[in-house]
């Protein structure tokens, strides 16, 4: 996703918002894909991890755990992605505000759409894949900016807040 909010690798948003339907569009469009996921599977680490293994199809030896998250992201196949990329988009977000896990959830999944979004590996070295375009969108039933914002502030994570949607990508001065 392209342009103005969707710049960054996770957007939070108002459910229904206009702009994240034309995007989806526009990359289905393009043979990307959108894959859904249902918040309620989310709220436990170990839902979280069985959702994401089913929905993006990750390998049977990954490890549930977060760093296999960023790992599993970084190389989803193109039945997964078209060949172009993808969007997750997480349905009724406002359940997982609460979260012990939730702002560390948000940095993984900036964490894998950047490595996947790449030409290089973490050692500046070309990979053997193309970039794949890969961000992720939380839609919120009752979407409170500043709410939703100071849930995610972290040191390691760049957050834009604008009046339809928060925005996250990885803080250059930590990880580049």
């Amino acid at each position: 996703m392209s342009g103005g909010a969707f710049e960054s690798w996770v957007v939070l948003v108002p459910e229904g918002t206009a702009e994240v339907r034309r995007q989806l569009s526009a990359l289905t469009a393009k043979g990307g894909r959108v894959h859904h996921f249902d918040a309620r599977d989310l709220v436990t680490e170990q839902g979280l991890y069985r959702s994401f293994a089913e929905v993006l199809r990750f390998p049977g030896y990954f490890g549930r755990n977060w760093d296999a998250v960023v790992d599993c992201l970084d190389d989803l196949c193109d039945e997964v992605t078209g060949g172009v990329g993808i969007v997750g988009v997480i349905h009724d977000a406002d359940r997982l505000l609460e979260t012990a896990y939730f702002p560390l959830f948000v940095s993984v999944l900036c964490q894998g759409a950047d490595r996947a979004n790449s030409a290089v590996d973490l050692d500046g070295d070309p990979l053997d894949r193309p970039a794949v375009a890969e961000h992720f969108v939380f839609e919120f039933s009752e979407f409170d900016r500043g709410r939703i914002s100071a849930c995610v502030e972290q040191p390691d994570l760049t957050v834009t807040t604008e009046d339809g949607f928060v925005g996250v990508a990885l803080n250059p001065d930590e990880w580049h």
